[in-house]
């Protein structure tokens, strides 16, 4: 049983984090990481332990009921029947105890993904929760979601501890029954002494596995609980490829054209009213406008991170949705607002887009990045380990191996969001010449706030509350005096 239970814990996370990969990013936006942790973690060790424990018992429970019952029948068939009787009367009582008591438990294990939510979300933002003294909330905030645990817990561990004294009364009055009748046979020559001695230690042995069942029958509640979240994950429907015969990425130059492009994250509030845009391969594209214009959505739809709801985007006159995903991202290197670095070695953070790349490609990446020099000063160099915590590394540092990762990556079009927010000045001029010779006969993407790092771009759209508002150069725009020009001047009013 430890091999079964065992085995199929490792097959179930081994699913799990497969289906991670391929649920569509709406799943994520609902859900907090702690919510999904607490399934890979929390709900696939209940249900190992509570099957490797409970299963074993109820196997061996079932087995001794049906070897002691065939001991009865071979006594007395009219004592078994006395104590068969008190088996659906058994049934009922468990029956409805359980009814009652499994929502406590389906509640305990959402409870639990709740409070492992909060703690996730407290830790990973504790340096904001220090600085606004706001440790009082958070506490008061956790007691809320931990008193409710507290609740569903107490009940569900109440009602499920009552099936053991319940099943052991009604295993007494078997035994009564059973003695009684024995008595009567007895006086009327039926059986023997001795034979009613056997049957009534088979009987208290017949009644015994009935109430170790019911005894472990919290931890078979807790198992189903956590059973059904780890389906009800596994269930949840996933990025489809419908696309019977994809295109291929070979030859394509990285032309982006969007016809009439509708979308919104939920059907009732959409924010890409009617999105036109050509773009030929090698310009470069910037995309501002005010928080909240639809800047970083039009890159998610271009990635396919989400389709659209109408209207279609074009590669090379391809339908994205012609491509698998899995291939057409290929054809994107992004660099984020938001560095991401893992646990591993900074060569192995910067050929995290290119595993077959060689160490000399990978410093001549961290060169164009200017990056290097400061990966030469780490103890270890290249080879030294770090992650998204490292407190030896600044922001601005991180981001800049993650540019060198796209570098590296070599891609057909790039997308930077918000690219440089986390380097200073003189930093951002070396990236912005990295970056000029990276985006030499490249499709790209700039999203930008800062919009004196965009002055030398082919084409600036201007989008305001999900359409394009304008769109030309930067010259072309400050000279038509309209929402670009009010933008680009507000920024220098404030400076």
């Amino acid at each position: 049983m430890t091999s079964v239970a065992q085995k199929l814990t490792y097959r179930l996370r081994n699913d799990l984090i497969k289906k991670i990969n391929k649920l569509p990013m709406r799943y994520f936006d609902k859900r907090t990481n702690g919510e999904v942790l607490s399934i890979i973690t929390n709900d696939i060790d209940t249900l190992s332990q509570n099957l490797n424990q409970s299963i074993t018992q109820v196997i061996t429970s079932i087995c001794t009921i049906i070897g002691i019952l065939i001991m009865m029948l071979s006594i007395s068939w009219e004592m078994t029947v006395v104590s068969i009787i008190i088996l659906p009367i058994a049934s009922l009582i468990v029956k409805q105890i359980v009814t009652r008591s499994q929502k406590y438990f389906t509640a305990q294990q959402e409870y639990l993904a709740n409070v492992n939510g909060q703690v996730e979300e407290i830790y990973g933002g504790h340096t904001i929760v220090k600085v606004f003294n706001a440790e009082e909330g958070a506490l008061e905030e956790f007691k809320k979601a931990n008193k409710e645990l507290y609740k569903s817990g107490w009940k569900s561990q109440f009602l499920s501890g009552l099936m053991h004294p319940i099943m052991n009364f009604i295993g007494n009055v078997g035994y009564v029954g059973v003695a009684i009748l024995g008595g009567y046979l007895a006086v009327n020559g039926k059986i023997t002494v001795g034979n009613i001695q056997s049957f009534i230690q088979y009987n208290k042995q017949f009644t015994q596995p009935i109430a170790q069942i019911a005894q472990v029958s919290s931890m078979l509640q807790s198992m189903v609980a956590a059973a059904e979240r780890v389906f009800a994950f596994l269930e949840e429907p996933q990025e489809v490829e419908q696309v019977e015969t994809p295109q291929s990425i070979e030859g394509l130059k990285g032309n982006v054209t969007f016809n009439n492009v509708k979308f919104g994250y939920d059907d009732d509030r959409i924010i890409i009213n009617d999105f036109n845009a050509h773009i030929k391969d090698g310009q470069k594209i910037a995309i501002v406008g005010p928080t909240g214009a639809g800047k970083t959505t039009i890159v998610k739809l271009l990635m396919r991170f989400y389709d659209v709801n109408s209207g279609e985007i074009l590669i090379d006159n391809h339908n994205i949705k012609e491509f698998k995903r899995g291939e057409l991202r290929k054809m994107f290197g992004m660099v984020l607002q938001d560095t991401w670095l893992f646990g591993g070695t900074v060569k192995e953070n910067i050929k995290y887009s290119n595993e077959q790349a060689s160490d000399s490609q990978v410093i001549e990446a961290a060169k164009a990045a200017h990056v290097h020099h400061f990966i030469k000063t780490l103890p270890k160099s290249y080879d030294m380990v770090i992650n998204e915590e490292s407190s030896n590394i600044s922001a601005g540092q991180k981001q800049l191996m993650t540019i060198a990762r796209v570098i590296l990556a070599d891609p057909k079009i790039l997308i930077l969001d918000e690219a440089t927010s986390s380097i200073d000045t003189r930093t951002e001029i070396q990236i912005q010449s990295a970056m000029d010779n990276l985006m030499k006969g490249r499709t790209s993407f700039i999203i930008a706030h800062r919009l004196s790092t965009i002055k030398n771009a082919d084409l600036i759209l201007v989008m305001n509350h999900g359409d394009i508002v304008e769109q030309g150069t930067h010259e072309e725009l400050l000279q038509k005096n309209g929402f670009y020009s009010q933008l680009y001047n507000s920024q220098f009013d404030e400076q």
